[in-house]
């Protein structure tokens, strides 16, 4: 699917909405509520819209982790484990989205982000000043699972899914909250490359669309992965805040 009208008023309007998906997807999550509604909009069935918004996603990860490689924070072979994993996964939640009906898609997606809400809003305190991290033996094999696991709902719809990465790095292995959003891009950039190649062959991605998008993610997510290093915690907090409020109403009223 490659379509392109040099003077639709779609295209500006898919970098726009790129951008900032990109950047709140680094910093928290929640970005495809943007932009797979905005691909539907344009007339794309849902299945498709699903598979051409992983081009974004695939670009923004990309951009943010060159972007936190480029302030010195890494976490590898970590991330490449879990990426592994979660890639694993992803091929089977993909093929799941493919082969369902657009309704039941719409409905199941709606019941998973008010469970991913309720994780957010009443997730556990923990001590920020006293954390050791879990990396290896045990944790490193219990991780690679869950993310198997969380690679199936990635490859699926992705949808929020930065929100549930972003809570069992922190309170399960333990890494603070720059180190996990450095973490999450890069297990997103490795599982979604599965998810693409997945809808790619099930010709389910408009890449005109796609690649738009994914030009406006790769600076959001750039941008993004520099600003919050700088800035610390407490922007990547106020982002996530913000981004499970939108997504509250959403759900609720939309």
């Amino acid at each position: 699917m490659f379509e392109f009208d040099l003077f639709s008023w779609h295209y500006p309007l898919l970098i726009l909405a790129g951008f900032i998906a990109g950047f709140i997807n680094t910093m928290a999550g929640g970005g495809s509520l943007l932009t797979l509604p905005l691909l539907i909009f344009m007339g794309l069935p849902p299945a498709v819209a699903n598979g051409t918004n992983r081009i974004a996603i695939f670009m923004s990860a990309f951009s943010a982790t060159a972007g936190f490689k480029s302030k010195g924070v890494s976490n590898y072979p970590f991330n490449a484990y879990l990426g592994f994993a979660g890639l694993l996964g992803a091929l089977i939640g993909a093929q799941i989205a493919i082969d369902i009906e657009g309704d039941l898609f719409n409905k199941i997606l709606a019941i998973i982000m008010i469970v991913v809400v309720f994780l957010i809003v009443f997730k556990p305190n923990i001590d920020y000043k006293n954390l050791s991290e879990r990396l290896n033996g045990k944790y490193l094999f219990i991780s690679m699972i869950a993310f198997f696991f969380i690679g199936i709902y990635g490859g699926f719809i992705n949808a929020g899914i930065g929100f549930v990465i972003m809570l069992f790095l922190h309170y399960y292995n333990k890494l603070d909250l720059v180190k996990v959003n450095a973490t999450k891009v890069v297990i997103v950039l490795i599982y979604t490359t599965g998810a693409i190649i997945t809808f790619a062959l099930a010709d389910k991605i408009n890449w005109t669309y796609g690649l738009f998008l994914a030009s406006g993610n790769f600076l959001g997510g750039w941008t993004s992965s520099r600003w919050s290093v700088k800035k610390g915690e407490k922007a990547i907090k106020f982002f996530l805040i913000v981004m499970v409020l939108l997504m509250s109403v959403k759900l609720w009223f939309f």
